[in-house]
């Protein structure tokens, strides 16, 4: 029987419809690589403090490429809260690490069933990777009648109470990395050994401690404890350099055929301990921590050639950032002789309530997208990677999801408009601060952390238990103007409050208009 011209016009439509489809190029969704350094200061580079005397050309490179943040900040001073707010776009003080950081024995921080970006991105289809530092906890199994590990930093002894033969649970596996290789936690933290997927690469035999700073003997040791016979700390920036490039070169085609990737890569540098590799020793001119700085900034160069190498660059939202700001064992005083401050002009260091806690250096570049060599002054948090890869992708989190973090696609397209009103600060000691519009409040009359005034000094008995600075004039946190402005410290302190009751500052019932300079 003879088709109808209708029946016939149709077949003919869906033919075509399918060889369409056939023939459509694979999807364009971009991949997503995250390098996030350790304690690497503001103004260590160079883009970002042009008086800075260390040289980094690749983040430099980067820049030029994409767009600077000049008001970004971790939403904490130290690693582990910071890394979990960058995984689950929570502020880190929901968890239940109120201060402090853990140690790398400590069992998992992300509560079980918790959404990651990890496991969001694993849904969209992603191939998912994790290379460097977790310290985010393990699920380790311990020897029989031996204690269990806490949120702690162990003193090295007691990690041989794990057994190592056996695999472990939880870490990045556990939410959402399909492969993971780094080290357990900082590189002062026991065990001295690298860790793949979900077992160590080569089992713990002796006791070892590295110096905080090759070349220095005054600068003390870590932690003694378990370690690999062949473990040496100047070897792990180079490992995880390899394994990222080699991982990009593993993943370049499946990406051009519509499976991207996401390469979260936690670096262990510039933290101590400070060890650049034979082949950095003594580049900078300047000391041992600037040596490191570049020999970190050596290995963006080298996943920025991978992704170039593999065609793979146009398709590619790389960020270049750090957990907060420099440590005091950079040794800011030897830095200073020869005219560099990590810190720039902001207040403090690591750990503190103070911008030099938590101010740091954000770098993103997207060709194509991102328009190149750009600067935003907006506010942006760690915290909003999630909602930003999100948004990205064009779906919507649930309620329950990232709930402190907010996208930033409209700055990186270039656009004026920044969602962000308010950002909570958190120093190591668990002070909190606020900041919004020009204002920051801070509930304390000590810095949080190691720098003067410290917590429970003496001099702190005769400061005022709030400050109050106004960031557009006096981002060196120098006048406090809690006296003569009361009603914003008033204002902020209700605002900050209402954004821990509230549970989440993605709804609008967490936001209120910002107050005018004054």
């Amino acid at each position: 029987m003879k088709a109808s011209p209708l029946v016939a016009l149709l077949a003919c439509l869906a033919a075509g419809a399918l060889t369409a489809n056939a023939a459509e190029p694979a999807p364009s969704r971009p991949n997503f690589v995250y390098i996030l350094a350790d304690d690497l200061g503001y103004g260590d580079v160079r883009c970002l403090n042009p008086e800075g005397k260390i040289a980094t050309p690749h983040m430099d490179r980067l820049a030029a490429a994409g767009m600077r943040f000049t008001d970004a900040h971790s939403s904490s001073a130290v690693c582990t809260p910071t890394r979990y707010g960058i995984m689950t776009g929570r502020y880190n003080w929901r968890s239940r690490l109120k201060s402090g950081v853990q140690g790398g024995m400590s069992p998992d921080l992300i509560e079980p069933g918790r959404a990651t970006v990890a496991s969001f991105l694993k849904e969209q289809g992603y191939k998912t990777a994790c290379i460097g530092k977790w310290h985010l906890g393990f699920d380790w199994k311990r020897k029989e009648g031996t204690p269990p590990f806490t949120d702690n930093i162990e003193k090295g002894v007691e990690g041989w109470n794990a057994d190592f033969t056996q695999p472990f649970g939880g870490g990045p596996l556990g939410v959402g990395f399909e492969h993971y290789f780094g080290i357990a936690a900082s590189l002062d933290m026991v065990p001295y050994t690298f860790l793949q997927n979900n077992r160590v690469l080569e089992i713990p035999t002796v006791d070892k401690s590295f110096p905080m700073t090759a070349g220095k003997a005054k600068s003390g040791a870590t932690r003694p404890g378990p370690a690999a016979n062949s473990f040496e700390a100047e070897n792990v920036l180079p490992e995880l350099t390899k394994r990222a490039v080699a991982l990009i070169h593993d993943s370049a085609k499946a990406s051009k055929e519509g499976k991207p990737f996401f390469l979260y890569m936690p670096l262990n540098a510039p933290h101590t301990p400070i060890v650049p590799s034979e082949a950095w020793r003594g580049k900078s001119g300047i000391s041992p921590y600037a040596d490191f700085v570049m020999q970190t900034d050596a290995t963006l160069g080298a996943v920025l050639d991978a992704l170039q190498q593999e065609g793979i660059s146009e398709n590619t939202l790389v960020v270049m950032t750090s957990d907060n700001g420099c440590s005091p064992l950079a040794d800011f005083a030897e830095l200073a002789s020869h005219g560099h401050n990590p810190s720039f002009t902001f207040r403090g260091t690591k750990a503190d309530i103070f911008d030099g806690g938590h101010h740091i250096p954000f770098i993103a570049s997207w060709p194509g997208k991102i328009p190149a060599g750009s600067t935003s002054k907006e506010l942006v948090c760690l915290n909003d990677w999630f909602a930003t890869v999100a948004d990205i992708l064009g779906k919507t989190l649930p309620e329950n999801t990232a709930e402190d973090s907010i996208t930033i696609l409209p700055l990186l397209r270039g656009e004026p408009k920044n969602a962000r009103k308010t950002l909570v600060h958190h120093s190591v000691n668990g002070t909190f601060a606020i900041r919004q519009g020009p204002w920051k409040l801070i509930l304390a009359a000590d810095s949080g952390g190691w720098s003067e005034p410290r917590p429970n000094s003496p001099a702190v008995k005769k400061l005022s238990a709030t400050q109050l600075y106004n960031m557009n004039d006096d981002g060196a946190e120098a006048v406090n103007r809690a006296v003569e402005n009361p009603e914003v410290a008033a204002r902020l302190t209700k605002q900050l409050l209402q954004e821990i009751s509230n549970g989440s500052t993605r709804t609008p019932n967490s936001e209120s208009k910002p107050e005018k300079k004054g």
